[in-house]
């Protein structure tokens, strides 16, 4: 089995952003000798996520409006509170949303391509932005 590491940088410009990285992924494992393994793909921050579904624009309108409802900006979370937290970016909020939907995901390698659905994409969410964030690409296989 051999490994190897990727990473590249993405730039938000909006506080909350949904985008399509499924390309830059594939890129990533494109540069290495792997036909066939696995994809683990993390994001290095705490307040973005990484999963898997339809980048379709009303589902994506629909995931942001749930995000919104089950966690709200304000709801006088603890960590935005300064007599419990030395954060002065006021980003409970972020920090909850990424928790729920994940700052990691695997995707399997077949014949040196991702393995996904017709409809599947890699999609990232910044919760936090406008931020440079760090996305980690680690390939395992043969």
């Amino acid at each position: 089995m051999k490994v190897f590491n990727a990473s590249f940088t993405l730039s938000s410009e909006e506080r909350t952003e949904v985008s399509d990285i499924t390309k830059l992924i594939g890129d990533a494992v494109h540069q290495f000798p792997i036909s066939n393994g696995i994809a683990l793909i993390n994001t290095m921050h705490t307040t973005c996520a990484l999963f898997i579904n339809e980048f379709q624009s009303a589902l994506i309108d629909d995931l942001r409006r749930l995000i919104e409802r089950l966690v709200p900006e304000r709801n006088g979370y603890r960590h935005d509170d300064p007599r419990y937290s030395d954060c002065e970016r006021g980003n409970a909020h972020a920090h909850l949303r990424a928790a729920l939907l994940g700052r990691n995901i695997a995707v399997a390698v077949q014949n040196g391509e991702l393995a996904l659905g017709r409809f599947q994409s890699v999609i990232f969410a910044e919760l936090d932005g406008p931020r440079k964030r760090e996305i980690s690409v680690q390939l395992l296989g043969e």
